[in-house]
């Protein structure tokens, strides 16, 4: 069969975006790490199938799964190049200016500006409110919350602060995120047996009040060259730890996001752009994707 694809990326963080309104896409692991092979399949850090929601309250359901072919509760980046492939293909109402999101970490309502031929130009998030309770994180740790405790690993000892926004994040505070040992200690950390459902692992510099500069080991993927959840985890950990105010810019690799946490609602808000690649077909074997 031809499989239907649009490669996309938010800061660079890229993803292989598949329409299946009628889910009858049922793709295999194996098949989903094959698609995201950057020398043997299309290449991305990720891959999203646009699905109807099961909810009332939501417009679209984002099933994303890693580059390793597990899939994800969320992903910030994504759920942006989702809201521009639902606008740009006119599948939400041409005058909206907002959308709603099921994910498998909840609903996300989006709202989003316009270019002058109509398509989606940027996009702000409601990532919801950050997750600090270890058992929900979850990490297998005492107390309400994981600021700044040392844990013992192969690589050495780090002071880890953890936040989920919808997924696992371990926050690493490092005088220099450009010569942080991300390829090292990232893979070290996101297996440690402490986080029963691995975690993704942030280098995080502070720079000034409203300015953090950040690198991502990303579960699943490996180092990515942005990360929308991480860079919200990353801000919440940074006014928790005195280290910021609650409006601040994420400097990542691929680019810049503005996160906001607000202290009226409690609610973190992602603020970033999200891009159309190109379009493609691919051949896939009845042995890969098998109708549901």
């Amino acid at each position: 069969m031809l499989l239907e694809f649009t490669k996309m990326h938010g800061l660079g963080n890229d993803f292989i975006v598949v329409e299946d309104l009628d889910e009858t896409l049922d793709l295999a692991p194996e098949a989903v790490a094959w698609f995201c092979h950057r020398n043997f399949g299309i290449g991305s850090d990720g891959f999203i199938l646009v699905r109807p929601s099961s909810l009332p309250d939501a417009d679209f359901f984002m099933l994303y799964y890693n580059a390793d072919g597990t899939t994800a509760e969320m992903c910030g980046n994504g759920v942006r190049c989702f809201a521009k492939y639902l606008v740009d293909r006119v599948l939400i109402d041409e005058q909206s200016d907002s959308v709603r999101v099921q994910t498998l970490g909840g609903i996300k309502p989006i709202t989003f500006t316009r270019d002058e031929n109509g398509l989606m130009a940027a996009a702000t998030v409601d990532m919801g409110e950050p997750v600090l309770e270890p058992a929900r994180i979850p990490i297998h740790l005492p107390g309400e919350r994981v600021i700044g405790e040392p844990i013992t690993t192969a690589a050495g000892e780090f002071a880890i602060t953890t936040v989920s926004m919808g997924n696992p994040h371990a926050i690493i505070w490092v005088e220099e995120a450009d010569s942080a040992a991300v390829d090292t200690v990232g893979p070290v950390i996101e297996t440690h047996p402490l986080f029963p459902a691995k975690t993704n692992v942030e280098f995080a510099q502070p720079v000034g009040r409203n300015r953090i500069r950040l690198r991502v080991w990303e579960r699943g993927v490996g180092e990515t060259l942005a990360c929308g959840t991480g860079a919200c985890a990353t801000a919440v950990a940074a006014v928790l730890a005195g280290l910021s105010d609650r409006e601040v810019t994420v400097e990542l690799p691929g680019g810049e996001l503005e996160i906001r946490w607000d202290p009226a609602d409690g609610h973190v808000y992602m603020t970033g752009p999200a891009v159309e690649v190109f379009r493609g077909t691919v051949s896939i074997t009845d042995e890969d994707a098998a109708s549901a």
